[in-house]
């Protein structure tokens, strides 16, 4: 049964000459963790503030655990739980007194719900006398996920959640929605990072407004049509170059300390010409080998398309 259903959802600004979300269609289950992954400007932000009933769609419609978001935005607030990619809580109150002030607005207390976030404000219990605004970017959010849930919603939105954490904060947070999950709550989670993906049960790959592909990351990434290699040379910059003027290359691009690429045609024997045309370039202690795709590598090749 879904949880979340878009259909043809039209989202612009500026009069119209700015297009954030352009026709999506999607739906999400219950009970599922699905992630809209995309760059800043996708449109994520826009389409959770829709679902949230915080902005209204240009057209299309969208539904909200059975409630449309235009006529039933009254209880769409009352069943959901909305966790926005800016802290928004009230910095000068503190970790406690924001939590009962969340739990009041619905008509709750923290002792009735309390069980929901017992393994989240564990971790915040001995800083509840501090003001929220003097927490770090983890406890920010921590508090700001149990505010989030005091009311028990069935649908999480979580916009961008560990922008701005350190990596150990990031491991953390996910391993809280995936215990969140197994509670039968539907997570519907936003970020910009791509390696983060594959913590979901599907995601939708968006980029200017448009959905790319929906899928789970395993499926996504087994569907790459190309066989794709990791090049390395000591001057990464100049080898991008070089390789981009061989006529048997089909992509390349810079990935980290490599090049990313794949071949116009699937012979085997294009590996050592390459080699052999990168080594008459003076290129040195050049390294060419085989890889698994990862969903940035699908990603950016959706965008070529």
């Amino acid at each position: 049964m879904e949880a979340v259903t878009l259909h043809n959802l039209r989202k612009t600004y500026n009069k119209g000459t700015l297009v954030a979300v352009n026709d999506v269609s999607l739906s999400i289950n219950k009970g599922e963790l699905f992630g809209l992954i995309g760059p800043d400007g996708a449109g994520k932000t826009s389409i959770f503030r829709i679902l949230t009933t915080l902005l209204l769609p240009d057209s299309g419609t969208a539904v909200v655990d059975g409630f449309d978001v235009v006529k039933d935005y009254h209880e769409i607030r009352g069943c959901v739980g909305y966790m926005p990619g800016r802290f928004s809580l009230y910095q000068d109150l503190t970790v406690e007194e924001n939590l009962n002030f969340f739990a009041t607005l619905f008509n709750t207390t923290v002792q009735e719900n309390y069980e929901l976030i017992k393994d989240i404000y564990i971790q915040i219990e001995p800083f509840k006398k501090r003001r929220a605004g003097k927490l770090s970017g983890g406890m920010k959010q921590k508090l700001a996920l149990c505010c989030a849930l005091i009311h028990k919603p069935s649908v999480l939105f979580l916009d961008e959640p560990t922008t701005g954490v350190d990596a150990v904060s990031r491991k953390e947070f996910w391993e809280m929605l995936k215990r969140l999950k197994q509670q039968g709550i539907t997570i519907f989670v936003s970020t910009p990072y791509m390696d983060e993906a594959t913590l979901c049960d599907r995601i939708a790959l968006i980029q200017l407004g448009k959905i790319l592909s929906v899928d789970t990351p395993v499926n996504i990434i087994n569907a790459y049509p190309e066989k794709l290699y990791a090049m390395q040379s000591e001057n990464i910059y100049r080898l991008l170059t070089d390789l981009r003027g061989y006529n048997e290359i089909l992509n390349c691009y810079a990935f980290g300390e490599l090049v990313h690429l794949s071949f116009k045609s699937g012979d085997e024997s294009n590996q050592q010409r390459l080699l052999d045309y990168i080594k008459n370039k003076g290129h040195e202690k050049v390294e060419l080998k085989k890889i698994t795709p990862t969903i940035e590598d699908c990603f950016i090749r959706l965008l070529k398309e």
